[in-house]
């Protein structure tokens, strides 16, 4: 739809509402596959696994989790598909034209850390096939630079360029890309487990890892009660929903350049229950096929990969977990602050632009490291933040406005969206009430109860939106949008 009386404040292109929309059910089920089937994303289901004391157990925790993820999803979703606006600019309908931008910039901030973290794994993976090889192992022991070993270096720097290459044509090359990644790590992992368990002799649902195993791999993960309890098992469904807690904001991003309910609808009931359900099935019969063979629990598929015999396989390995997180880097952690940032600076920053600087952010923080020290709490504290901005926007939106706003309004100083001078109080307020409960005072505090953490999202997203309507509902003449997007 074309933007009459647009502030160049407020608008360009990238931000404009979407006017192709080409993202069919496969393309959707592939942000996904691509978000999900990643080094972290493995890594997250093993864990879990180990929480839940038996493959059942496990299924069902899992499953619910992710019946409670495509809800959302769905929920986030539709409102991209209406409006076609992307998350900095629908939050601009609660938070205000220029309030919008703090919960961008919180958005962008966790992605470029993630950025970071996620390009490290992935050039791990490389490194960790390359010193097989002894002239790449003695340079890897000898040569070190910026905290970090040569080679390491070197393979960081190589996965991080390979990123930029992807998104040099905006969306359409991002969408291209994914529906190729997603399916392919979907390969690898089934050769993984298909090889461990011949391996092994056997292919079994039941795990046989000691009791005492797994009670010395979780002690230190903050999960109340023993694996397999009802509480670890409620736990297990929570951590997974928080999981996905930064998409929950941005997926309109993808959502908005679908044609469709039906088609997000479609791609979400194959991306996330069915999708994550199989994912997490091969992932926990990989860990107990790999304890099998090994003898230890090993809950990186580098790890795993890294033992295997065949050159080859593992080389395949380390490529796929590559490509798997270059795709989950893309997803999570390059569109989403590439629209933030641009809507900071909609003149002088584009799709592209913003993008740039979030891979510049996560070169910076290289040599850092912080998602190897105390940094990563700070970063989750910030994160946590997003449940009460998630609670605040989708309250306003379908409780609210009843799913129904200006669109045009939202690119304009002077419209209905411009609150007390750009900045919508209510929704600062509600927000930070929501995040002191979520994230502040679980972290920085023995005030609440220690499994308060693990609910922090879900407190959060409550409280914020709970307040805000209240709120909203004592405001005096409470303006509810009767435009149609």
């Amino acid at each position: 739809m074309e933007i009459k009386g647009a502030s160049l404040d407020l608008y360009n292109e990238d931000l404009a509402p979407a006017k192709v929309r080409n993202w069919g059910p496969f393309s959707i089920f592939n942000v996904w596959t691509s978000d999900v089937h990643s080094l972290w994303g493995y890594y997250l289901a093993a864990s879990l696994f180990l929480f839940c004391g038996g493959f059942v157990n496990f299924i069902v925790a899992i499953g619910i989790g992710s019946l409670v993820i495509y809800a959302l999803m769905n929920l986030v979703g539709y409102a991209g598909v209406k409006t076609g606006v992307p998350y900095p600019v629908l939050a601009r309908a609660s938070f205000g034209i220029w309030g919008a931008n703090l919960p961008a910039l919180v958005r962008a901030v966790v992605a470029c850390f993630w950025y970071g973290a996620q390009t490290s794994a992935a050039s791990g993976a490389i490194v960790a096939l390359l010193i097989r090889s002894e002239s790449f192992a003695q340079f890897h022991r000898d040569v070190h630079f910026l905290g970090h070993s040569g080679l390491e270096v070197i393979c960081f720097v190589v996965i991080w360029a390979l990123q930029l290459l992807i998104i040099q044509k905006g969306m359409e090359t991002v969408r291209r890309f994914q529906d190729w990644a997603g399916p392919a790590v979907w390969v690898m992992m089934l050769i993984l487990a298909i090889y461990l368990c011949v391996k092994s002799g056997s292919f079994a649902f039941s795990s046989d890892i000691p009791l005492e195993v797994l009670l010395e791999k979780t002690k230190d993960a903050g999960v109340p009660g023993t694996p397999g309890s009802w509480t670890s098992l409620f736990a297990v469904a929570a951590i997974w929903v928080t999981y996905f807690s930064a998409l929950y904001l941005n997926f309109c991003d993808f959502s908005r350049y679908a044609p469709d309910k039906a088609a997000v609808r479609t791609g979400n009931l194959w991306g996330l229950p069915v999708n994550l359900v199989l994912f997490s099935m091969v992932a926990g019969v990989t860990t107990i096929a790999a304890y099998d063979v090994y003898g230890e629990v090993l809950l990186h598929p580098d790890q795993i990969s890294a033992k295997f015999d065949s050159w080859f396989l593992a080389l395949l390995a380390a490529l796929t977990f590559a490509v798997a997180t270059l795709g989950i880097n893309v997803v999570a952690n390059f569109v989403s602050p590439a629209f933030d940032f641009a809507n900071v600076f909609p003149r002088a920053i584009d799709f592209k632009k913003g993008g740039y600087i979030a891979a510049f952010i996560a070169l910076v923080l290289y040599p850092f490291a912080p998602w190897e020290g105390s940094a990563a709490s700070f970063v989750g504290i910030i994160g946590a933040t997003m449940g009460p901005i998630l609670g605040v926007m989708l309250v306003d939106y379908y409780l609210i406005r009843k799913g129904e706003i200006d669109v045009e309004a939202l690119y304009r100083e002077d419209g209905e969206f411009r609150f007390q001078g750009g900045w919508h109080v209510n929704a600062l307020i509600a927000a930070g009430i929501g995040a002191l409960f979520s994230s502040i005072l679980p972290n920085l505090t023995n005030w609440l109860p220690a499994w308060w953490g693990i609910y922090g999202w879900f407190f959060g997203v409550a409280i914020a939106g709970v307040i805000y309507y209240v709120l909203r509902s004592l405001a005096p003449g409470v303006k509810v949008s009767g435009a149609k997007a």
